[in-house]
């Protein structure tokens, strides 16, 4: 007896491996695409019964079709399917990201999987790097977060396409996967081969393989990183080393103003600290301001 082609054997074994320690009930995220349909057959025959959560996000015309046959195709493979509608209050990629995950949340399973790959690992690394990003943007997506588990991000979207075609699925080709407007697409569809073609074959692995240790170092930083008063005192935060001082002020911030907070904000905050000569306030999202006053930092505005 032969077992299964390799590209269906390798996602099959990824997901059991994601799954060795979980007895909650279990769903695929499935946008209809080669990486998620192939993840939601793995788990169909690791998990018979288990769910598919589709995501319509209404922004592109049809979109409740394509809906609809990813879920008629999840029904086929033995999973329960449940399509999502959602509404994206804005539109960008952040905004769409934003009202999926908040959905795929709160639709009721214990643990969600992601069919993110490889290839996708090593796209967010370079952005991230294009962005001038820190480790914790460089170390990529993590494996495992709150509810959601990645268990592709070893496994390569060719891999993943070919095990789609073994199972006999037809996947979605998004649009906007080949819109040159979107960065993330001229990552792939540019940069990607030109590295591949100058610096030789393996690009991706080698970047998933970097992302990976530095979200350990990330983790391990953050660990030792102290959590900051509402009003911390300057010279409470000049006695952290700067790795540290950098995250503790970045979490400081995003407490305060309740809004991610970049790079450049945390260099802001670090010369009211660190080059103080009277200037004025720093500026974060939202509006809030960052003031030093009498060796203090304080909030006001937002």
């Amino acid at each position: 007896m032969t077992g299964p082609p390799a590209a269906t054997a390798a996602v099959r074994v990824a997901v059991r491996r994601c799954l060795a320690d979980v007895d909650a009930p279990v769903a695929a995220a499935v946008s209809g695409g080669a990486d998620s349909l192939a993840l939601a057959a793995a788990l169909a025959f690791e998990r018979p019964g288990s769910f598919a959560f589709v995501v319509d996000h209404g922004i592109q015309q049809g979109s409740a079709a394509v809906a609809e046959r990813a879920a008629e195709q999840c029904r086929g493979l033995g999973l329960v399917p449940r399509v999502l509608p959602v509404q994206v209050r804005g539109s960008d990629e952040a905004a769409a990201r934003e009202a999926r995950y908040a959905a795929l949340s709160s639709a009721g399973a214990g643990l969600v999987l992601l069919g993110h790959t490889l290839d996708d690992q090593a796209e967010t690394v370079l952005l991230g790097l294009a962005r001038g990003s820190g480790a914790r943007a460089l170390s990529g997506m993590a494996a495992h977060r709150g509810i959601f588990r990645r268990p592709l991000l070893g496994i390569s979207r060719e891999v993943a396409a070919k095990a789609c075609a073994e199972a006999g699925l037809v996947p979605w080709a998004d649009p906007h996967n080949e819109d040159p407007r979107f960065s993330r697409v001229r990552v792939r569809s540019q940069v990607m081969p030109v590295m591949e073609a100058e610096l030789g074959p393996g690009i991706a692995a080698a970047l998933a393989r970097s992302a990976a240790q530095l979200r350990d170092d990330a983790d391990a930083l953050d660990a030792l990183t102290p959590v900051l008063g509402d009003e911390p005192g300057v010279g409470e935060v000049l006695a952290l080393p700067p790795a540290l001082r950098s995250r503790a002020l970045k979490a400081w911030a995003e407490r305060l103003c309740g809004r991610p907070v970049t790079a450049v904000h945390v260099d802001a905050l670090r010369a009211l600290v660190e080059d103080w000569s009277g200037q004025g306030p720093a500026d974060l999202p939202g509006g809030a301001r960052i003031r030093r006053t009498e060796d203090r930092l304080s909030l006001y505005g937002g």
